[in-house]
This record gives structure tokens, sequence and C-alpha cells, in this order.
């Protein structure tokens, strides 16, 4: 059965080159063709300096962004297990397309092996930067230093998210989830399936229910086998998790 989740992360400066490694299974991540999760990576508007390396580019970002500021944003999307992988590829790249724009990103889907049940759980990293590219040619060490709007040939390029306050923060997420959640069910629906998903809480939906809680590799791990076998059937069954959970803490 379909399920939704997408959120948004933050990077300080120093953090992005490797996490990109991370996502990309590169580096001190890298794994062997064998035991690697990794489906597909790829990469788009980086600016002519970074020569199309977006590993140079993020360590950029990590060498001249303000000591306090956000190297870079990331979106996680877990994606439909009903749609192939040419399917789930072309609505990340539909996402990317609405919710990122012009702006510098990369992005890797993954589907490991989930430790209870073992399910595939396909999902995408989609790591941006929030500068805009505004025609400017910039060197690194300009690029990334703080918008100039009286001269911003003098200053770096300006971050989407500059001026905005908390509130329109959370409503630009909102919207980014709703446009997730859109996406998916326009595709699940092309392909002749039944189910949606819904971004909105249990809560706003009307649903008097806990939602579940992921476990972890860890948590997966204390389990006996028999707590295991019980959140398998209460999956099967459309029931949810938390009452398991419940039971096994108390």
């Amino acid at each position: 059965m379909a399920s939704y989740h997408c959120s948004i992360k933050s990077g300080k400066r120093g953090k992005a080159a490797s996490h990109a490694d991370y996502i990309a299974r590169e580096g001190r991540h890298a794994k062997d063709d064998e035991t690697s999760d990794l489906i597909t990576k790829a990469h788009g508007n980086l600016p002519d300096w970074s020569a199309d390396d977006p590993r140079y580019f993020w360590k950029m970002a990590d060498k001249h962004e303000r000591v306090n500021g956000a190297a870079y944003r990331e979106y996680v999307l877990a994606l439909p297990q009903e749609l192939c992988r040419d399917q789930q590829l072309e609505i990340v790249r539909e996402f990317i397309a609405s919710e990122i724009g012009n702006k510098p990103y990369q992005f890797a889907v993954h589907s490991p092996v989930a430790a209870l049940g073992k399910t595939e759980q396909p999902h995408a990293h989609v790591m941006f930067s929030d500068r805009v590219d505004d025609g400017i040619d910039r060197l690194p060490e300009q690029h990334f230093k703080r918008y100039n709007s009286a001269c911003p040939e003098l200053g770096g390029c300006r971050k989407d998210s500059g001026g905005k306050d908390r509130i329109a923060m959370k409503e630009a997420l909102t919207q980014t989830r709703a446009t997730w959640a859109q996406i998916q069910n326009a595709a699940l629906e092309r392909s002749g399936h039944d189910v949606k998903v819904d971004h909105r809480s249990n809560k706003d939906r009307g649903i008097e229910r806990a939602p579940e809680k992921h476990l972890g590799f860890l948590g997966v791990k204390k389990m006996s086998a028999e707590e295991k076998q019980m959140v398998n059937n209460l999956r099967q069954s459309g029931g949810s998790k938390q009452t398991l959970l419940v039971s096994v803490t108390r």
C-alpha cells in the first residue's frame, strides 16, 4: 500500500560535501554493487565555475557559505512501491522541476531492504542549494556571499528563502508537501492503481489513530521474533504498529 513521506532538512556549512557523498554512495560511503542500495543519481543547474562537478560545488559551499548559514537543503521523499523504477524516477524529476526550479541540485534514489518485513523501501534524497541563479557570472567565493539587493553584481546569489518569516516558510512547506502528494497520485492513477497518498496528518484527516513510528535498525534488532511477526500481521491487516509499541514498552 502506498505510504506518504516528504520531509525537508538543512545542513550547515561544513556538512554539504560529506552529505553529498552519503546520498551518492561515494567516498567512505561507497559500497560494491551487491551491497549498495543506490538505484540512480543525477545533478543539474550547477554554475559554470563548478565544471559540472557536484562534489566541488558542495565543497565550495562548505568553504564560502557564512558560518551559521545553510549550505544545503534536502527533501527526503518516499516513493510508491506500486510504480516501477522508471516511473519512480519520472515523479522525482517532476518534483524537482516544480519545487527546485533553476537552483543547483543533486539527487539519489535508494531502495534499501527493510529490517522488518524484508521489503524494499524506495526513497529519494533531493539535495539543493537555496541560491537562485540570476545570470551574473561569479566565482565561488562570491557566489555564496550575502546578496546585495542594491548592486547584485557585487554580492552573492540571492537565497530563495531570504526575507521569509516562519509563517511564510511553513506555508511554503505545506504547499510543497501537497504538491508531492498530487504528483504521486497522478502517477498512480495513470498506472491504473486505485491507491492514493495524503499529505495531511491523521488529525487533519479526522482519523483517531496514533501515527506509526519508525523503529529503525536498532529498534527492530531488539525485537523478538514473536514481536516482529505481530507487527507484520498488523501491517498486512491494515492496523497500526503503534498498538504493538505501546504493549511492548509497558
